[in-house]
C-alpha cells in the first residue's frame, strides 16, 4: 500500500469514527431528550390528573349541596302549603260552626279586646240577622267591667265573618281570616309542631 492510500485510509478511518461519535452523541442527546419529555409529560399529566379530581370533587360535593338544598326547599314549602291549607280550613270551620258556638267564639274574641272608652261592634250582614238573644248584653257586661261600654252597630260590615270593633277613629278587623292573618306566624308555628312534630 501507498503512504497516500495510508493517508486516505488514516483519513476515512478518522472520518467514519467521528461520524460514529457525532451518530451516538445524537441518539444519547435524543435519549435524554425523550426522557425528559416523557418525565415532563407524565408530571403534567399526574398534576392535570390530580386537579380534574380535586375540581370533580368540589362539582360532586356542590351538586350534592344543591340537591340537598332544593330537597329542603320543596320539603319546606309543601309544609308551609299543609300548614296554608290547615288555616284555610280553621277559617272555614269557625264560619260553619252552629250558631251558638259561632258566637261564643266572637263573644271570646271581643272580650280579650274590650277596653275603656266607648266601643262600637260591627257584624256582617248574615250574623246581624241571626245574632242571639242575650249575646250584646254579656258584651255590656264584659265592657262595664274593662271601664268602657259597647253597643252594636245596625249597619252591616263590609266582612264574611267576625266582627269589627271600632274605639273612637280606631277600627280593628277581627274576622277570622284578618285574626289569623295578623297571626300567621304563630299560627303556622302552632299547625307546624301539630303536623309534623317540630318547627324547622
Amino acid at each position: 500500500m501507498s503512504g497516500l492510500e495510508e493517508i486516505l485510509n488514516i483519513i476515512g478511518s478518522q472520518q467514519k469514527q467521528t461520524e460514529e461519535n457525532l451518530v451516538a452523541a445524537a441518539e444519547r442527546r435524543a435519549s435524554a431528550i425523550l426522557y425528559d419529555g416523557n418525565k415532563n409529560a407524565e408530571k403534567a399529566y399526574e398534576e392535570h390528573f390530580r386537579k380534574m379530581s380535586e375540581q370533580l370533587g368540589r362539582d360532586f360535593d356542590n351538586a350534592c349541596s344543591s340537591v340537598d338544598t332544593s330537597k329542603k326547599r320543596r320539603i319546606l314549602e309543601r309544609k308551609i302549603s299543609l300548614i296554608d291549607e290547615t288555616v284555610e280550613a280553621a277559617v272555614e270551620k269557625l264560619d260553619k260552626l252552629p250558631d251558638s258556638e259561632y258566637f261564643a267564639v266572637i263573644g271570646q274574641l271581643a272580650e280579650k279586646r274590650l277596653r275603656k272608652g266607648e266601643g262600637v261592634l260591627s257584624l256582617s250582614g248574615r250574623d246581624l240577622s241571626r245574632l242571639p238573644d242575650g249575646f250584646i248584653k254579656g258584651l255590656c257586661e264584659a265592657a262595664e267591667k274593662a271601664g268602657g261600654s259597647i253597643r252594636l252597630d245596625s249597619v252591616p260590615a263590609e266582612i264574611e265573618n267576625g266582627f269589627i270593633l271600632t274605639y273612637g277613629l280606631i277600627s280593628e278587623n277581627c274576622s277570622f281570616r284578618a285574626v289569623i292573618e295578623a297571626e300567621r306566624e304563630g299560627v303556622r308555628d302552632t299547625a307546624a309542631r301539630v303536623l309534623f312534630g317540630q318547627v324547622e
